[in-house]
């Protein structure tokens, strides 16, 4: 069995010590001489060196990884920013450590000790905040204690948090989708809106009600769930129970009004001949239900692209980036609108 090429034998063939070797190796801020680095970098080739991961994540603490926290990959939304962010880390040859938080406010501090224990370079959480003060400001802290220790932190969609941010633009894209569909003149219309807890959910649910009272509708089928297909399905069966001349549902995520759609087909209901239907986010499956829905994009792929981006800059203080929304009319709304 050939014997595992190492260290000292790039060092031998090189001309130089071990430590020059690492240093080349490890992209140490100790700098070395251009012709030594060469003949380092040629001896690897030669060798068809490895270097032990284990060995440079000791040499080279928070140089290589860069931890992820999204409620969950699985879902549409996230996977989405999560192929910007691995988009992103690829070109900078970074490695992507996702955790799944699953909306749980102690998973996700959890997640965050973890990770500054491994001495990641940055941190990114992606995801809604939550409406409890208490665990804010303990997240804060662990966040303000890595962020100390030299740690990048970055976050997408929280207005709370230190850190570098990618802010969405939700209330004013629900604002502008509430405008829109409450000037066809419907009137008796639902909300689906997402949990309770959680920051985006209020955002979205903000613009709707700015629309609404703009436009003096009074908005009073709104109901909760989670932000599912099944959880939109539950909430559509819900506002039909209690209203059921509704002409308009509007649910606050995509996943949620793709189970709308279904509710609505099992009981007969004709969209948009019967009741309206819109989402938000504009995932890629918004175009290709039957029918295509109508919704707010968000650029969910650059989001993840500029978090990162920003988690891996040399900003001194931290950094804040709008990210645009955008009404994207189909044909799950009645009628059509101009622009």
């Amino acid at each position: 069995m050939r014997m595992a090429v190492t260290l000292a034998d790039v060092a031998r063939l090189a001309g130089v010590s071990p430590a020059t070797v690492s240093r080349v190796i490890n992209d140490s801020a100790k700098k070395v001489a251009p012709e030594l680095r060469e003949r380092v970098l040629a001896a690897v080739a030669e060798l068809h060196y490895v270097p032990n991961a284990h060995a440079q994540n000791v040499a080279r603490p928070r140089k290589s990884a860069v931890g992820v926290i999204v409620h969950d990959v699985s879902d549409p939304y996230f996977a989405e920013i999560t192929r910007g962010l691995q988009r992103q880390a690829a070109a900078h040859d970074r490695l992507l450590v996702i955790c799944n938080s699953y909306r749980e406010p102690e998973r996700e501090l959890a997640y965050v000790a973890l990770l500054r224990a491994q001495q990641v370079h940055a941190l990114i959480l992606a995801g809604s905040g939550y409406h409890d003060e208490a665990f804010t400001a303990r997240l804060n802290g662990e966040l303000n204690a890595y962020q100390q220790g030299g740690g990048r932190v970055a976050v997408i969609g929280r207005h709370e948090l230190v850190g570098s941010a990618v802010l969405p633009a939700n209330e004013a894209g629900a604002y502008e989708l509430g405008c829109r569909v409450l000037s066809r003149g419907h009137r008796r219309v639902g909300v689906i809106a997402g949990p309770r807890a959680l920051t985006t959910t209020t955002d979205r649910l903000s613009g709707i009600r700015r629309a609404a009272a703009e436009l003096d509708v009074a908005l009073e089928h709104i109901v909760y769930a989670d932000f599912t297909r099944d959880g939109g399905a539950a909430a559509a069966g819900e506002l039909l129970a209690m209203t059921p001349d509704l002409t308009a549902i509007l649910a606050l995520n995509d996943s949620m009004a793709v189970g709308t759609l279904a509710a609505l087909r099992e009981r007969g209901v004709s969209v948009p001949g019967q009741i309206s239907v819109t989402g938000f986010d504009d995932m890629p499956i918004a175009r290709d239900v039957t029918p295509s829905l109508t919704t707010v994009r968000l650029p969910l792929v650059d989001m993840g692209e500029r978090a990162m981006a920003l988690a891996l800059g040399d900003d001194a203080v931290p950094v804040s980036e709008p990210a645009r929304a955008e009404v994207i009319w189909r044909e799950s709304c009645a009628g059509t609108l101009p622009g």
